[in-house]
């Protein structure tokens, strides 16, 4: 790495850190998810983002939550005979191969081209367990967007979409958007993403807020009606997973957090709190 270089390049490094702590939870004994693959796609830059600094040091839980809330949720709609998954913003993520996915099973990955043509030469060489098809799109580019999810919609009879890490980095009009979008097309049912309030925000600007904004990715998006926000976009609530309370009921937290997660409960969604949550969206038809 070039000394002049922020460890941060661009939203794409998010994706490394993210990827190791899945590595460092896939070490454990008593792992709570199987990813064989997180080490080498996280490599030695996602290891020196993650370490760099405490704030970051201390902050895999709500990654570990989020991973397994997001697992269990893909692979109940996959039981209740869903056929398409859609991941926007896929990153390095690595469940077409690491979760027990029937063959027939039609996997979607949308991203940047620079980081599914890394997370292809690091996996080259593996088989995933469904029929992955990977689609180069920058997200921020609303025409070719509305024509991949129309694309996508006409071909799947009944689709799960996934926004892990994305929303957050997106301004809120262009959140209306995509909600707007998603729901225009009758195949696509459920949507899960996870959420951040403006208290979380807000801290994590001060936390993060100028490597941030240096790498071109400041956090934009949490709005202060939580998962009611989608509401008004044809997307209705039908779970909501507090990552705080998941955590510890992984045994996940540092011990002042997991007194505070029985203490607040970190059930409901609140504007002021630094809360963050998985949701899971019904297509309000």
């Amino acid at each position: 790495m070039n000394d002049q270089e922020p460890l941060i390049r661009n939203i794409s490094d998010t994706a490394l850190w993210v990827a190791h702590y899945r590595a460092v939870e896939n070490d454990r004994a008593d792992r709570v998810f199987d990813d064989p693959f997180a080490r080498r796609l996280a490599g030695k830059r996602g290891e020196e983002i993650a370490g760099s600094t405490t704030f970051l040091k201390k902050t895999a839980w709500p990654f570990i939550a989020r991973t397994w809330l997001i697992d269990k949720m893909v692979m109940e709609h996959v039981a209740q005979g869903f056929d398409t998954i859609i991941n926007l913003a896929a990153g390095l993520d690595t469940r077409p191969y690491r979760l027990s996915l029937p063959a027939d099973l039609q996997w979607i990955e949308v991203d940047l081209n620079d980081i599914l043509r890394y997370k292809e030469e690091i996996l080259q060489n593996e088989k995933p367990r469904c029929r992955l098809e990977r689609v180069t799109l920058d997200l921020s580019n609303r025409g070719a967007r509305q024509e991949l999810f129309k694309r996508l919609g006409s071909q799947a009879r009944k689709a799960l979409i996934i926004t892990e890490g994305l929303l957050i980095y997106l301004p809120q009009e262009e959140v209306v958007q995509v909600a707007e979008e998603l729901a225009a097309q009758p195949s696509f049912e459920r949507w899960v993403t996870d959420l951040s309030s403006p208290g979380l925000l807000q801290m994590m600007n001060r936390k993060m807020g100028d490597a941030m904004s240096r790498a071109n990715a400041p956090f934009k998006f949490a709005p202060e009606e939580g998962p009611l926000f989608f509401e008004k976009y044809h997307w209705k609530k039908l779970e909501v997973h507090s990552m705080l309370r998941t955590a510890a009921n992984l045994k996940r937290l540092p011990l002042i957090l997991k007194v505070m997660s029985y203490l607040f409960g970190g059930k409901k969604p609140n504007a002021k709190s630094p809360w963050s949550g998985v949701c899971l969206f019904g297509r309000d038809s």
